[in-house]
């Protein structure tokens, strides 16, 4: 059970070269579809929620979710750790972001494949390890790849260095589930490097997983 979780909160972001980099907010509507009979669709939905706020600043970046398994997730570039808190917990449980189980075994892009809130997104796919990772993104919300050339984990540098842009749409499939997300709101702004910052006096511990 507990692998099959964290594979989830793995896969549970104008021109680059002309562009503001993107700092704000992204809210994601996520859907998941078990292929675990032992652990049916609307379970997984109600642990992990529907909804997803990602905020991103610089290199470091924050997703909030309304389930009730996860609370939040951190990644904090000067550590280059991806911390997460449990509801059921009073820990922050974090991961060495430099490390990763999966592997990308081969990569395509697709151009203008859909459109998400107005933007064109072209499409990059992942054939991984681990099963099929599918990114829809706009250079308009252009991020620096370069800030997360250390984060391995979850293949999220691996999306970067090719997309070089926040995802608006994400699909994985994995042999346990499938895990759709989608935009539902960009909003453009200046962010205070506090919300990038653990909570006070929280003790934090290394993931088991």
């Amino acid at each position: 059970m507990r692998t099959f979780l964290t594979l989830t909160l793995l896969v549970l972001i104008t021109t680059f070269c002309s562009a503001q980099l993107f700092e704000g907010r992204v809210v994601y509507e996520n859907t998941y579809e078990s292929k675990n009979t032992q652990f049916p669709s609307e379970k997984l939905q109600e642990m992990m929620g529907d909804n997803q706020t990602y905020l991103i600043k610089d290199g470091d970046y924050k997703s909030s979710m309304n389930g009730k398994f996860m609370e939040w997730q951190l990644y904090r570039n000067q550590e280059n750790k991806l911390y997460r808190k449990m509801l059921n917990s009073e820990l922050a449980f974090w991961n060495d972001a430099a490390l990763n189980t999966d592997s990308v075994l081969s990569f395509e892009i697709n151009r203008n494949v859909v459109e998400v809130l107005g933007y064109k997104c072209d499409e990059l796919v992942l054939n991984c390890t681990s099963g099929i990772q599918k990114y829809y993104y706009s250079r308009k919300l252009a991020i620096d790849a370069k800030l997360f050339e250390n984060h391995k984990y979850g293949n999220w540098y691996s999306f970067l260095e090719k997309a070089k842009a926040i995802p608006l749409k994400m699909v994985v499939d994995h042999p346990e589930l499938t895990l759709t997300s989608i935009a539902i709101s960009v909003e453009p702004m200046e962010l205070s490097k506090s919300e990038f910052e653990l909570p006070e006096k929280m003790a934090t511990t290394k993931s088991p997983n």
